[in-house]
């Protein structure tokens, strides 16, 4: 098994240390052949004096390569202060906004620090863990596909290396074969990615990630079958270092945010969302403001009155400057709804910081707070993953219990819901990289994509994206509808597939779907009070009435 540590500039030196540890081997050996008067104190003494000269010959080139990869940095950062010696103090600041307090690392920190990752990871052998949810499990990968333990985006159980990914595998494997030629004189013994069969992968956070490469052995002679060759890469991870600090604007002078809610009908739940964001937006966090773009004239007087009751209430906050309803007799096109509230914001202010909202959403006064830490004019925007609610008729039926209120139904667990992380409608971004990206398609109609597509506009963009779960917002269950009904809006075949999927996930858990199919059977062999042998009341007819977009 072939042991390397992958630490850009540390090759070379172990390279010299291998190489100059074989000599001393060697010439002690002579020395000690010539002289056989010698005694075996003095040959030891000989060869730890060699081995130490050895050590600090390896010390001296990693500080110079740290060195010259720092002056590169500051360099290319435009510092002209980079240090001139190879051998002068540095520390890991990389420009004028990093602190300059941190300590500098001597050269034995350096190399000690790289020789203490690689000891401390679970390489040569392992470590005592408290329960198995701390051990850190490998994937398995091939060339060209990756079997992930932890399912990202899309749940895929298998997928494709790309990006990051893709050049992180290609480096261990380039690596790997370095490593396994070094030595290799004839051409058909030098080994390729062909010969690569199969590999593992796993990054533990305080170390570095590990890589388990299996090739087929080359043993040099034709029609002769071979072994398997093992080799171990490491990429050890480097000292923590502070990179910036940022001062954050306080309670009163913190952004403004503008709120852009595109609403048709679904007025109870407007209503609803009203009471909320009086208490959390208008008197709590009072930098809000609200414009709402309804769609057709169904339940817009509705609407009106319930926004003219905030304006007219004592104390709530509200008024002519942060409330506003603009009214648009079209098909509903949360896209449009979405450009339109943008556009028509009123002040003299020519860029704002925009939330896009839906009327299903609870938000809290920290989430606006994060809203405003995520966000920067042309260099960030945030897409915060939100915490979808479960059906609470299944949560709570299936706990013999009876379906708490709205606000006591905003706990984050496995059993109440899930992160939604196919969802990219709640965002944050300033109106100025909105209209520069040019916002939403507009075509798009009836349920989701329009989402989608502008989310992967800044993806593509050079724009850095803040993807993260966000414990201060909810979505709200609601019945779903993704076909059918006079009037609705007819979906591809993409928008129904997706509707159906987000329909199944919002329902209930795996297990608490799960009690319902074999509720019977449960029931055979429970009490009859904690499982009905009865399923819950069904839904009536008018509950299915919504929207036809979320």
């Amino acid at each position: 098994m072939i042991v390397w540590l992958l630490w850009n500039g540390m090759e070379r030196a172990f390279d010299k240390e291998a190489i100059g540890g074989s000599t001393v081997v060697a010439n002690q050996a002579a020395v000690s052949h010539d002289n056989p008067g010698d005694n075996g104190l003095s040959y030891q003494q000989l060869l730890q004096q060699r081995e130490e000269e050895n050590r600090q010959e390896v010390e001296r080139l990693t500080a110079e390569i740290r060195a010259l990869k720092l002056q590169l940095l500051q360099l290319t950062n435009g510092n002209p202060r980079a240090p001139s010696a190879p051998d002068s103090p540095f520390t890991a600041n990389a420009n004028s906004s990093v602190s300059s307090s941190a300590s500098p690392l001597s050269n034995a920190d350096c190399a000690n620090f790289i020789k203490k990752q690689a000891m401390a990871a679970e390489i040569f052998h392992g470590i005592p863990l408290n329960n198995e949810y701390e051990l850190v499990p490998f994937n398995h990968f091939t060339y060209s596909r990756v079997y992930p333990i932890e399912l990202g985006l899309g749940k895929r159980v298998v997928e494709k290396p790309i990006g990051f990914k893709r050049k992180d595998l290609l480096e261990s494997l380039m690596k790997a074969l370095e490593t396994l030629n070094k030595n290799a004189t004839e051409k058909l013994s030098k080994y390729t990615l062909d010969d690569f069969l199969e590999g593992l992968y796993r990054g533990e956070p305080t170390t570095g990630t590990q890589y388990e490469l299996y090739f087929r052995t080359k043993n040099g002679r034709k029609g002769v079958p071979g072994g398997f060759t093992k080799v171990v890469v490491f990429r050890p991870f480097a000292p923590v270092q502070a990179i910036a600090t940022q001062m954050l604007a306080g309670p009163r002078d913190k952004e403004l945010i503008h709120i852009i809610l595109p609403l048709s009908g679904r007025t109870a739940t407007f209503q609803s969302f009203m009471d909320k964001f009086v208490k959390i937006g208008l008197k709590n966090d009072r930098r809000v403001h609200l414009t709402v773009v309804y769609f057709g004239e169904e339940g817009l007087s509705e609407a009106r009155a319930i926004m003219s009751r905030v304006l007219m209430t004592k104390n709530s906050g509200g008024n002519a400057n942060n409330l506003r309803l603009l009214a648009l007799n079209e098909t509903f096109s949360r896209g449009k709804g979405l450009r339109v509230g943008a556009e028509r914001l009123w002040g003299d202010k020519k860029d704002v910081l925009l939330f896009m909202c839906d009327v299903d959403v609870v938000f809290s006064a920290r989430f606006l707070d994060r809203c405003r830490w995520n966000t920067e004019a042309g260099r960030k925007v945030y897409y915060p993953v939100v915490f979808s609610l479960y059906n609470p008729h299944v949560v709570y039926t299936l706990q013999g219990r009876d379906v708490p209120p709205e606000n006591d139904q905003l706990v984050i667990s496995r059993d109440t819901g899930f992160w939604r992380d196919f969802g990219y409608g709640m965002t944050c971004q300033y109106r100025s990289d909105f209209l520069k990206v040019r916002g939403f398609d507009e075509d798009i109609v009836g349920w989701g994509g329009e989402d989608v597509m502008l989310y992967r506009k800044y993806v593509r963009s050079s724009m850095k994206v803040i993807r993260a779960t966000d414990p201060g917002i909810f979505h709200i269950w609601h019945p779903k509808v993704c076909s059918g009904g006079p009037g609705s809006q007819k979906l591809s075949a993409d928008q129904y597939r997706a509707c159906i999927r987000s329909r199944a996930l919002n329902e209930a858990s795996h297990a608490q779907l799960g009690f319902l199919a074999f509720r019977d059977d449960i029931a055979a062999n429970s009490s009859p009070a904690k499982y009905p042998p009865h399923p819950p009341k069904p839904i009536k007819p008018q509950q299915l009435k919504k929207k036809p977009t979320t």
